[in-house]
């Protein structure tokens, strides 16, 4: 009977898939169906027929036929009606292969029940029946979707459960009967699995099971295949099957109803219940046809799993911890502690506070702090309000609003309250990006979020709970709050009226002598309130007696072992928690020194803790883990620091499961600098307890406490199980110590008091006179948490001492260590098993610790997933959000809010299923960039806590004027290198007039107009600049032709005149007659040229007036040059650019008028230019010219000009320095025979465009050291389009610093510094030292958001001497806008006008100290992004490549790469013999191979002197490649590797 089954379902899919014809269907459907009814085979014929037409007339989704039966009396088929289901249609293939789909079945379910059809059936089928009064575990399931078009998984058991019910069908009806009477099932395994009852199936009737019985034809397989079949459908009778669960199964019985409504009679199973509840189901919408959601496994109620852990251990018994001892000079309250240190030690250090930089800017002393709480404690209760009315009595709570950068401020005022005997509230100060604090319309929110202000509201609630009207802050806080026009502060959303009372000095009241505050000895009465935020976004205060206080701060001095006089450094928030405990309260009564470094500080000097510990020599320091990971990612920027005072490192988050890997690794890296293993001291803390433990500092060279690996399966049942097989699964914990002195402790469930046994999870409850009392105003509440009394299992209570939920979940381990695994408020509960929040944010630091994402900045949810409501779908954001508490944690509760309310922008969102094997049954992970603050830097697409890459120079000064009329300021030289050309002021000034005077009469010019310069390099250069600014024209530096080679020099000449739209060409004598000559007439059209006027021979007349600019932004000069790619780009300088360009100038390179610079630079474009005509103008120093290609006629004139001048400042080429480097390197003797020296040299400035060649420069300082060259002479520049000048190393200031980088970072953009001597290391050298009064920032080119320190970006530029565009023929306003006038996209410097230099680089702080006093920032350049190679995904810099090519042969003169049609090509000047060219091809190759991992798709073996090189001596590669795609090259050979 199967094998009749698959073979009819196999011949459906040929008809469908028209594999066969119509004729050899019907063969094969008869010879199918003549073994099962070869007598009647006339009467199946006519019940054929008889449905047929009715098939065809019906179309696709009708029912063949329909009757209904009401009170157990069947009825008539009514008229086959429409299906309105539109998830019922059939598919668009046509209705006959429908017509022959349904004809199989049809007749394979008459062909089965005609084998039956004499037989009678006394019983009903032996299927298990559900139980009526049993609820099956997997009532919650859901079939598949079978509207969806795609075949899956649910198609599959469609099919698997027609097939079972077929071959059910299909079998004897005798050994139905006799399996039914012995009790066994021989149902489908589905619906064993669903059913509950035993051998129930034999006791029901006919009458009950067809109480609503009809027969229909429905779809019953995924609307890809469309089966019609014959099923029966039954509703349940009233009340009884009304929550039986709904699957779908397709059934045949002995006799059904055919369309002529006789009825034949027949058994029927379970399962036509639950086709019936199928069908009553709604349906769902289809999803996505490349996505099946496994609803069953979501809905599915969860069952107790036989397998799970259960604790076997005993039940445990409190722990008690030290007792508290007993010091003879423990002061009876706390403000007599102040009072005594106020009064006998006044001048004693009590806080230090620290300004934005890092550097301590205040110190309190102990009477300091004395006198000023005097006065706050008396200005409070007598000077606020009338002596019969005053504004604070004694009891009463007062807001402390107070920045985190001002903690002396707090203190005071905290005393002040204390010895008022009022109660201080300490709360944060309602401007931060948290909340929208002061309107309800978010759009008026100006600087705030647009979301509603929850947690401001419940501020407010807390405030106004506690009955307080009065708020002390200070004078700058106050005058930051947000104001009305009258100038009032403003009405915060949801916070009760305030009356503001600034608390500073100026504004106290001196009391009088015999005014003394009432100091008693501490009682239960309160002494503060710390305000606490719940998972659900509520703000509760934890009511803090005055014996809680002081009993803690007796346990932290004994627990810590604190003694008088000790310096502490504190990280942490001193309003609330640890930071408050230790630095404000415990260090008064022990007289410590406290050392308060805000979290401003830390972000701008994440080292600034470590640095006050060492400076300090600090005994204790108070952190979190964020701070470790902090210090570890800038100890590269400080080397010499020391930390062997510290004899504690309390981590204060030491219950997070990431602060293991946190310490170990803070550890491991400055153990080397004095840290000791046993200083670091773990605690755990909470509101309501206080702090619960805490490891003792241990005793040197003692073993340190054992880690826990637990088993995380074990820990999600709450039992401790040890992990030795899996650490992938495994959850390693270190101790917070052992429990407080004097306190105890104990284990009890969440959900109950009940006592946990020893290898139980549980929350950790403690007692002790060191904790909270009550929740202010929430007596119901107070008395759940603060009055716990312990029950073991049955029931009874283990004692009568109250215990304090500490909302921390752990268990006791051995030797009384306390381990604390999560929080109550991080449960998330799903599918019965319990995971915590904090084990999910460390699996996701495990991914990439450190480099991933930062620390704390992970937050998880569990959201309720439809019903039942024990279901839950987990939800994970990960990145950084601006709703963060002020340590840059997530603020949960406003997370939580806008992830409700759709408010939240994901950058990436993925969703997961069970199908994933993941430990949790579905997940929603985001991935946040919302709001990063200067703490948080963009990487890519990844956030790391660092500080922001950007550097500036110093601020520029204001140039006192000089008289330098008579002063010779050029002088040129030739190659013969005597002086052939002077010029004074004086001299260039009337030269200038004359050029002027020409250009308005042969001219005929206006004001604005362009003019092209056309001279060599020489005076006549400059005395033309400044003629053309006499006469208002705007001058355009151009290169001359070359006159033997003017059909590729020329063609660059007139593009620039086109450009530019010139109206006048200045120029000599002889390059006019070259302008106009047959062989420039065959490179360009010479008829068209701008008017032409040669300046050899000028009249003297005087110029009737000098042009004076308007306006300083008008217009100056326009810089045009070729860049390295190719692209011929001008851009337009104005005059308070130049102005701002030399004046920087002078500033760093110190040019005065008894100055004297050599410049062998060409004076076109760039720095070159400014150099060459700008800089002796402005500063009056005199500058000896020397043209570049003078020294192809005599290679020693800059290096004897130098020596003979005496100069001290240089400034050349790339191009010049390597034809000395390779024409004179080995003629050191020939240069001392000479007498040149170069001993006087102070700074040899190589002028460029580029990343700095290294290899060139430190080639050039080793081998003219012979002759007296200092290494530290020899530095670069940095300039671009943009801004010709960025860097520039100058007398002043630290040497340039080099580093070693990771290649294969690089080429992931990514920076990794290493050390020398590693594999794959590249040399880097910084660019020179930053020009004054520029800004420059590290930006990610794709997102726009600043980058960290020493990770890669696009440098950005801010400076006065930024050019202010393009020009062009066709102003491009975009890229005007993307280039010059660009904006960070979040940041600090969002409002900041930058210019995009185009160049890849990173910023470092350094060790050394900048002329400032500051630290050094230097500025690495990698390499320009249009010449970028990129490859296999990766960026590769050409000069990398070139680097390893050029090493391979000692006959590789010069090397250039590029890439066409993604294949690498390689360009070699061969400078030795030809045949040595066959040898270099499978050097390069494999030398590219190697170290590159890049295959060569074409070597280029050409002459010495085919590559071209610009004037500052950079590869043209895009010209390169345009004469190898033109095949102008003449190459000595060429392999191809395609």
């Amino acid at each position: 009977e199967i094998r009749f089954y698959f073979s009819f379902h196999n011949l459906s899919l040929e008809i469908l898939e028209k594999l066969i014809m119509n004729k050899g269907y019907e063969k094969k459907r008869a010879k199918l169906l003549a073994p099962y009814f070869p007598q009647t085979q006339g009467k199946s014929t006519l019940a054929t027929e008889k449905i047929h037409p009715q098939n065809a007339d019906q179309g696709e989704g009708q029912a063949i036929g329909y009757i209904e039966s009401r009170n157990q009396t069947p009825a008539p088929s009514a008229a086959p009606a429409p299906s309105s289901s539109k998830y019922h249609r059939g598919r668009s293939g046509g209705a006959r292969d429908e017509r022959y789909r349904s004809d199989i079945h049809t007749e394979a379910v008459q062909a089965a029940l005609a084998k039956h059809k004499e037989q009678k059936m006394a019983l009903p089928m032996p299927t298990k029946r559900r139980s009526t009064f049993v609820q099956s575990p997997a009532d919650a399931c859901t079939p598949p979707d079978t509207s969806s078009a795609s075949e899956d998984e649910g198609s599959l058991r469609r099919q698997a459960a027609l097939s079972a019910a077929l071959h059910q069908s299909l079998q004897n009806a005798e050994s139905w009967i006799n399996r039914s009477i012995q009790g066994s099932s021989t149902s489908s395994s589905a619906s064993s699995t669903l059913s509950h009852g035993e051998g129930k199936g034999t006791s029901g009737s006919l009458a009950d099971v067809f109480a609503n019985t009809r027969i229909g034809r429905s779809w019953g397989c995924r609307g890809q295949e469309k089966l019609k079949v014959l099923q029966v459908i039954v509703s349940p009778p009233p009340n009884k099957y009304g929550n039986c669960p709904h699957f779908t199964c397709l059934l045949s019985t002995e006799l059904i109803f055919l369309t002529t409504g006789v009825p034949v009679s027949s058994r029927v199973s379970t399962k036509i219940q639950q086709l019936l509840n199928t069908l009553k189901r709604p349906k769902r919408p289809p999803l996505k046809e490349f996505f099946v959601d496994d609803f069953e496994e979501i809905v599915e109620v969860p069952q107790p799993d036989p397998n799970q852990p259960k604790p076997e251990g005993r039940q445990m018994t409190p722990v008690k911890g030290e007792p508290l001892g007993v010091v003879c000079n423990w002061p009876p309250a706390l403000e007599a502690a102040l009072q005594r240190w106020g009064t006998t030690q006044a001048k004693c250090p009590c806080l230090t506070a620290l300004d934005v930089t890092g550097k301590p800017v205040y110190t309190l002393t102990y009477g300091k702090l004395w006198s000023r709480s005097l006065k706050l404690a008396y200005t409070l209760l007598n000077k606020l309000g009338t002596k019969n009315e005053p504004v604070l009595k004694p009891g009463d709570r007062v807001a402390l609003v107070y920045p985190n950068n001002d903690p002396v401020m707090f203190m005071v005022a905290f005393y002040g309250c204390l010895l008022a005997e009022v109660i201080p509230v300490p709360i944060e100060v309602p401007l931060t990006r948290k909340f929208s604090f002061y309107s309800a319309r978010p759009e008026e929110n100006k600087g705030g979020t647009s979301l509603p202000d929850a947690g401001g509201q419940q501020i407010g609630f807390l405030l106004g709970s506690c009955g307080i009207g009065l708020a002390l802050t200070t004078e700058v806080c106050l005058k930051g709050l947000p104001k009305t026009q009258n100038g009032e502060i403003v009405q915060f959303k949801g916070w009760p009226r305030l009356k503001w009372v600034v608390t500073d000095s100026k504004y106290l009241s001196k009391s009088p002598k015999d005014w003394q505050p009432n100091i008693s000895n501490a009682g239960t009465e309160p002494a503060y309130i710390e305000y606490k935020t719940s998972k659900e976004g509520s703000v509760m205060g934890v009511t803090v007696s005055r014996i809680a206080m002081l009993s803690h701060c007796q346990a932290l001095s004994q627990a810590c072992n604190y003694s008088e006089g000790e310096t502490i450094v504190n990280v942490l928030d001193f309003k609330k928690d640890a930071g408050l405990w230790h630095s404000m309260l415990t260090s008064v009564m022990n007289k410590l020194h406290t050392i308060s470094v805000p979290y401003s500080v830390m972000k701008t000097c994440p080292l600034s803790w470590v640095q006050r510990v060492h400076t300090h020599k600090a005994k204790v320091a108070l952190v979190k883990c964020r701070d470790l990971h902090w210090a570890m990612m800038a100890h590269r920027d400080q080397r010499d620091v020391s930390l062997s005072s510290l004899r504690m490192l309390i981590v204060t988050d030491g219950a997070n499961p990431w602060s293991v890997s946190s310490c170990d690794a803070f550890l491991s890296l400055f153990q080397g600098h004095g840290l000791k293993p046993e200083a670091i001291c773990p605690c755990a803390t909470s509101a309501e307890a206080m702090t619960v433990a805490i490891r003792r500092p241990g005793v040197p060279g003692a073993p340190l406490p054992g880690r826990a690996i637990l088993s995380m399966n074990g820990l999600s049942y709450g039992v401790i199980r040890v992990n030795t097989e899996d650490k992938n699964s495994a959850l390693t914990v270190q101790d917070v110590g052992h429990v407080m002195p004097g306190g105890m402790m104990c284990i009890v469930k969440p959900e109950g008091p009940q006592l946990c046994k020893t290898d139980e999870i549980g929350e950790i409850c403690v007692s002790s006179r060191a904790g909270g009392m009550v929740y202010y105003g929430l007596t119901g509440v107070t008395k759940n948490t603060f009055e716990v009394i312990p029950v073991n299992s049955a029931g009874s209570p283990v004692g009568d001492v109250p215990f304090v939920r500490s909302g921390l979940m752990g268990f006791v381990g051995p030797g009384s260590l306390v381990f604390v695994v999560g929080k109550i408020d991080g449960m998330l509960i799903v599918s019965g098993r319990r995971h915590n929040a904090d084990d999910i944010v460390a699996t996701g630091l495990a991914v990439e610790s450190i480099k991933t994402v930062y620390r704390g900045r992970l937050a998880n949810y569990a959201l309720p997933y439809n019903s039942p409501p024990s279901s839950f779908c987990p939800f994970v954001c990960i990145g950084p959000v601006s709703y963060k508490t002020q340590g840059s944690y997530w603020y949960l509760p406003d997370c939580f809010r806008i992830i409700m309310l759709g408010s939240l922008s994901p950058m990436l969102l993925f969703l997961y299923s069970s199908g994933m094997r993941l430990p949790l049954p579905s997940s929603c992970i985001l991935f946040l960039a919302i709001g990063v603050g200067p703490a948080s830097v963009m990487v890519g697409n990844l956030v790391a806590g660092k500080r922001i890459a950007q550097a500036a120079g110093r601020d520029l000064g204001q140039i006192e004027e000089n008289d330098l009329v008579r002063k010779l300021v050029f002088l040129l030289l030739l190659s013969e290198g005597a002086p052939v050309c002077t010029a004074t002021c004086l001299q260039l000034h009337k030269r200038a007039e004359r050029i002027a005077s020409i250009l308005y009469e042969k001219g005929h010019l206006n004001a604005g107009d362009n003019v092209v310069l056309l001279y060599p390099p020489g005076i006549e250069l400059i005395a033309a600049f400044y003629g053309c600014l006499y006469a208002g024209c705007i001058p355009v530096t151009v290169r001359p032709p070359h006159a033997q080679n003017l059909t590729a020099t020329l063609p660059t000449v007139r593009m620039i005149v086109d450009v530019s739209k010139a109206a006048c060409i200045l120029t000599s004598q002889i390059l006019m007659r070259l302008l106009r000559s047959r062989e420039a007439a065959s490179a360009v059209d010479v008829k068209t040229w701008p008017t032409i006027i040669d300046t050899d021979d000028l009249p003297r007349k005087r110029l009737p007036q000098v042009y004076k600019p308007p306006t300083p932004e008008m217009l100056a000069y326009l810089d045009f040059s070729v860049s390295t790619t190719g692209m011929l780009t001008g851009v337009k300088m104005s005059h308070a650019a130049v102005s701002a360009l030399c004046r920087a100038i002078k500033l760093q390179c110190e040019l005065y008028s008894t100055r004297q610079i050599a410049i062998c630079l060409d004076p076109y474009c760039g720095l070159g230019f400014a150099l060459w005509c700008l800089c002796s103008v402005y500063s009056g120093h005199q500058s000896i010219l020397i043209p570049p290609m003078e020294l192809e006629s005599n290679l020693f004139l800059w290096l004897s000009t130098v020596s003979q001048y005496k100069i001290r400042d240089t400034f050349c080429s790339y191009s010049v320095m390597d034809m000395c480097t390779k024409g004179l390197g080995n003629q050191v003797d020939v240069l001392k025979a000479r007498g040149i020296h170069l001993s006087g040299v102070r700074t040899c400035v190589v002028v460029a465009e580029e990343r700095p060649r290294v290899a060139l420069t430190q080639s050039f300082s080793k081998l003219f050291k012979d002759i007296g060259l200092s290494t530290r002479a020899v530095s670069t520049t940095f300039g671009s389009r943009v801004n010709v000048a960025i860097c520039l190393q100058g007398t002043s200031g630290p040497d340039p610093t080099t580093v070693y980088v990771d290649l294969k970072s690089l080429r992931h953009d990514r920076v990794r510094l290493v050390e020398r001597g590693a594999p794959q290391s590249l040399l880097l050298s910084e660019s020179g030292k930053i020009l004054p009064g520029v800004k420059v920032i590290i930006v990610n080119p794709e997102t726009k958001g600043p980058v960290g320190d020493s990770h890669l970006g696009e440098i950005w530029v801010n400076s006065p001497h930024t050019a202010s565009g393009y020009y062009t023929i066709y102003d491009n306003e975009t890229l005007q806008a993307d280039h010059f006038n660009t904006r960070l996209s979040f940041g600090d410097a969002a409002q900041t006008l930058w210019a995009r230099t185009g160049y890849l680089g990173f910023v470092r702080r350094t060790e050394l100290t900048a002329a400032s006093g500051e630290r050094h920032d230097a500025l690495y350049v990698v390499g320009a992004l249009d010449e970028t190679l990129e490859l296999r995904g990766l960026r590769y810099h050409p000069i990398d490549i070139e680097t390893s090519v050029s090493r391979t042969h000692r006959s590789i003169a010069e090397c250039a790469v590029f890439t066409w049609t993604n294949l690498l090509v390689v360009v070699v000047e061969l400078c030795g013999c030809e045949q040595e060219a066959l040898d270099l091809v499978p050097l390069v190759t494999n030398v590219v191979l190697e170290e590159h991992y890049l295959i060569v798709g074409v070597v280029v073996v050409v002459d010495p002197g085919v590559i071209p090189i610009n004037s500052r001596g950079e590869k043209q590669r895009m010209h390169l490649r345009d004469s190898f795609l033109a095949d102008q090259l003449d190459p000595i050979y060429v392999a191809y590797n395609m």
